[in-house]
């Protein structure tokens, strides 16, 4: 039997689709998606700004902890205020935890004071096997080239409890500020923490 060596660069085919993996310091995956608002999004029309993708999956209790502390709401406050668009990222296949319609997703947001700039619907997984979303949450940012620089957790604590939040050190956010200030990022990757994506 052949073997074959599979790089991160590997190409998956997916629904008939061929897509790139995600690479840090290589063009982002590109992608097209209808956000809960039945407004269709594709990462090309962001060119020319900071991107941020949060996978989520409101019954998971490590998605819970920044949200039920509003750390994650804080945070997608700060970076829009910013002028980075925000994707948050439901890949919860039907029947499975975390899925919810378009009405129900926006009621979510409403509830828990949302402030990212949309949320993607992904049923069919095919946004989060092209960037190989592995957990719940799961962060990506995406600089102004569009080009991949940060790929892994939202932070240095991989608990599901809120006591060590406000000392946790914020990749998402030393990347966005790296970006911004034109210096290279400290930490570019790391292991992501959470449930699995409910694909």
């Amino acid at each position: 039997m052949r073997k074959f060596l599979l790089s991160t660069a590997m190409i998956m085919m997916m629904g008939g689709q061929a897509f790139a993996a995600p690479v840090i310091g290589e063009a982002a995956p590109e992608w097209t998606g209808i956000d809960s608002h039945g407004v269709q999004h594709s990462l090309s029309d962001f060119k020319g700004k900071t991107v941020v993708m949060e996978w989520t999956n409101n019954g998971c209790p490590y998605v819970r902890k920044h949200y039920d502390s509003g750390n994650m709401q804080a945070l997608q406050k700060e970076a829009t205020d910013k002028g980075i668009v925000w994707i948050t990222v439901a890949s919860s296949a039907e029947g499975k935890q975390g899925h919810l319609t378009p009405e129900e997703t926006n009621d979510l947001m409403a509830k828990e004071g949302s402030n990212a700039t949309a949320r993607i619907l992904d049923p069919e997984g095919t946004i989060g096997h092209a960037y190989e979303a592995k957990t719940t949450p799961h962060m990506y940012v995406i600089n102004p080239d569009g080009v991949l620089v940060y790929n892994g957790a939202i932070d240095d604590d991989p608990s599901f409890k809120t006591d060590g939040i406000k000392t946790a050190k914020n990749y998402v956010k030393a990347a966005w500020k790296a970006v911004a200030a034109g210096d290279s990022i400290e930490t570019a990757a790391t292991q992501p923490y959470g449930c699995s994506v409910k694909y």
